[in-house]
């Protein structure tokens, strides 16, 4: 079982690479992984000034690591103190959707990007069987557990009578070992087998746990064979979740599969004004256009933006311009050297340059050196300037993320044992932030 301190123990492997064993043992050695669950990592610490270091100087490379061991750039980490330790464990327990009111099908915004899977999953709000399993997956931010909670909301709102559960897939997982410690798994079985919709969200969390993964094998079957509907979300497709026990990939793959892309310049514009006029507020249009051209694509970091800067004004009781928006959001949403996140497109056309080569041999089959050192420079920057996950960036130039991760270790090595990488990387990394520094 992948728990909290397993995840833990790796994710201070990987950080051996980067930090001395002296810094391991100061600052990680009497810290302890308490939870990880809705991509957030909890640690404690013990001590108030561990956890102010840890803080200070090293989320960002917990962070990263995480993002290694899942592919995803969607993690947060947690750092409690022993007063922040007892605080969460006295919390009242909150159930797994955070509001349903705010995840409806009306406040969903629809785009090229996610029209199929927005048509696919209000279809079987409205009670169509038709399309089961309905497997959403795309990569973390972009509306999965959205549509999920839209289904919810919109079932129980229509169809009051029906049996709907909504759970994580990791809360799956610890609920069986729950329930397996108290001699409680028949109440477990009921309880999930006897549903008319079974929504689950982030399913590859169970990838790779055999007893979560038999005991879900086992509920799907039971509920397909009743003609009950059955939603699964996930950070990546079926072929991709290698851990998967090959007869639930195949059960996934039987029924309906819509992604999710990262949306176009056109959709970031429409969710910035859609979150804009829920907060009842009209943003300049040079505003909407400077957020949308500069911030990933993620849709909570598009949103996250757009609350800030309006309480931003609020609070200094003036007009917003694209200069104060500039200025606010470059603080908070971030890259290497405290510039904003820069493009893939912008970090290819900047490494192909360096090497006089053209973005179209970056991302082509070409084995030049030079092409062959580009690509893998590219890679490395993106990894390490922006909040794109492994698969992201494979995606961008044709590769499987375990391509990428071969070439970020490679540049990484290079760094490590010539200095000429290091100013190669750094001169780079220089004309990017001066052309985001200038936009």
């Amino acid at each position: 079982m992948n728990s909290a301190t397993d995840i833990w123990n790796k994710v201070l492997n990987l950080l051996r690479r980067d930090l001395t064993e002296v810094a391991i043992t100061t600052w990680f050695e009497e810290c302890s992984a308490v939870d990880l669950s809705d991509n957030r990592l909890f640690l404690h610490a013990p001590s108030e000034h561990v956890k102010k270091v840890i803080d200070e100087r090293f989320l960002g490379s917990i962070k990263n690591a995480l993002g290694e061991l899942f592919s995803s750039g969607d993690f947060d980490v947690v750092v409690l103190d022993d007063e922040g330790l007892k605080a969460m464990r006295e919390a009242p327990e909150v159930p797994d959707y955070l509001g349903l009111d705010k995840f409806t099908f009306e406040k969903f915004v629809v785009g090229s990007s996610n029209k199929f899977a927005h048509a696919m999953a209000l279809s079987v709000s409205e009670g169509n069987t038709g399309y089961n399993p309905l497997f959403i997956y795309g990569d973390p931010g972009l509306g999965k557990t959205h549509l999920l909670y839209a289904i919810q909301h919109a079932i129980e709102s229509k169809f009051p009578h029906y049996n709907v559960v909504c759970i994580k897939g990791e809360n799956f997982t610890n609920e069986l070992i729950t329930a397996i410690g108290k001699n409680k798994t028949a109440e477990f079985r009921e309880k999930y087998r006897g549903t008319d919709f079974f929504l689950i969200d982030d399913i590859q969390f169970i990838a790779g746990k055999g007893g979560s993964e038999e005991e879900y094998f086992n509920t799907f079957n039971t509920l397909f064979e009743l003609d009950k509907q059955l939603v699964l979300t996930s950070d990546r497709p079926p072929k991709d979740l290698y851990l998967l026990a090959d007869r639930l990939r195949s059960r996934f793959e039987s029924g309906v599969m819509a992604d999710i892309k990262p949306p176009d310049e056109a959709l970031r514009i429409a969710i910035i004004n859609n979150k804009a006029e829920q907060l009842g507020v009209i943003l300049p249009e040079d505003v909407k256009n400077y957020i949308a051209e500069n911030l990933g694509s993620s849709v909570r970091q598009l949103e996250g933006a757009v609350k800030m800067i309006i309480a931003y004004r609020d609070i200094i009781d003036d007009d917003l311009t694209v200069d104060i928006a500039k200025n606010f959001l470059k603080e908070r949403f971030v890259g290497g050297g405290g510039d904003f996140i820069p493009s893939a497109e912008l970090i290819i056309e900047e490494t192909a340059k360096y090497y006089m080569q053209t973005p179209e041999d970056m991302k082509g089959l070409g084995r030049m050196a030079d092409t062959v050192t580009a690509r893998h420079i590219a890679m490395f920057l993106m990894r390490k300037l922006t909040n794109l996950t492994l698969k992201d960036v494979g995606s961008i130039f044709g590769r499987d993320y375990t391509t990428v991760l071969v070439s970020v270790r490679k540049i990484d090595k290079n760094i490590k044992e010539d200095d000429t990488t290091s100013n190669i990387i750094r001169e780079i990394t220089s004309n990017i932030n001066n052309r985001t520094t200038n936009k």
